[in-house]
């Protein structure tokens, strides 16, 4: 059997599926995962919550390196794994869609039953008063205030950041216009905890579902690897498709070490969709969800 005809075969089996999706599902809209194939950091960890309350500078440096690495994530457009999970959701294969990523594009493809884990990158909220606003917005009053940094260049890194080692103590950092409190995107930055409302949804569906389908994610963090672990104590079938090593593949029931989209794509014409049909699925030109 082929990767593709291994994930039909479960489909087949388990219809009704909860799916987690992580960073390997959106390298092909070209936002750098964390993790390489043995699941070991690619580059330093990104900033911790705690850090970032506490200490301007790790807010100056956040922001400012968010200049080079935010462009990447804005331009980002959804790619074909994207696509064929909206059509899967469409076809009713898919109960809930929970995602750790924070760049939108499962809801821009049109998927509607979403569950941002880590909320979303592209909206701002002040630690203080709640006000909020959108990160473009932010984005340019950095620039506004800071013009000198907008001419370097660097390697860009996930969640719009970006690899740029400099002198970042003359960076201005914006702050609420309406406290003056802290700005931070709307995510849930290492060290900090997932919401419990957003976690029982979760759960709530993964207790609904026929399985439990993982794709692009090692789950080397606990926040994702909590529903492998409930899935295995609920005799929820697992199947993961990603690249490399997972910390659930011992409760794995199908392990598929291959490229997600190929994958993706053909399981999409062995459940009988047509091959175009993720192109011109009515739910690409669906608004996001709330």
């Amino acid at each position: 059997m082929t990767q593709a005809d291994s994930l039909f075969d479960f489909i087949q089996r388990y219809p009704r599926l909860m799916v987690l999706t992580g960073a390997g599902i959106s390298t092909d809209s070209g936002i750098p995962d964390y993790r390489d194939r043995n699941g070991e950091w690619k580059r330093k960890q990104p900033v911790q919550h705690g850090d970032f309350m506490r200490d301007h500078h790790t807010r100056q440096r956040y922001w400012g390196r968010s200049l080079i690495g935010w462009p990447v994530m804005q331009r980002a457009q959804p790619n074909e794994a994207h696509h064929v999970l909206a059509t899967l959701e469409q076809l009713g294969h898919i109960d809930l869609l929970v995602t750790q990523n924070v760049d939108g594009l499962h809801q821009r493809a049109g998927s509607r039953a979403v569950i941002d884990l880590h909320g979303r990158a592209d909206q701002v909220l002040c630690m203080s008063c709640g006000y909020r606003c959108t990160r473009d917005e932010v984005h340019r009053r950095c620039g506004a205030l800071n013009p000198d940094f907008l001419g370097y260049t660097a390697t860009t890194a996930p969640d719009g950041d970006a690899d740029l080692e400099v002198d970042f103590s003359r960076f201005e950092v914006p702050q609420c216009p309406d406290c003056r409190g802290i700005l931070k995107p709307d995510v849930v930055f290492f060290g900090d905890n997932v919401p419990k409302p957003r976690v029982q949804q979760a759960l709530d569906a993964l207790e609904r579902a026929d399985a439990l389908l993982v794709i692009g994610s090692s789950l080397m963090v606990y926040s994702g690897f909590r529903f492998c672990r409930r899935a295995r104590e609920w005799d929820k079938p697992i199947a993961a498709l990603t690249l490399g090593k997972t910390r659930a593949d011992d409760l794995l029931d199908l392990k598929l070490d291959a490229p997600i989209a190929p994958v993706l794509q053909q399981t999409l014409t062995a459940l009988g969709t047509r091959p175009d049909a993720m192109t011109k699925s009515p739910l690409q030109s669906a608004k996001p969800s709330a």
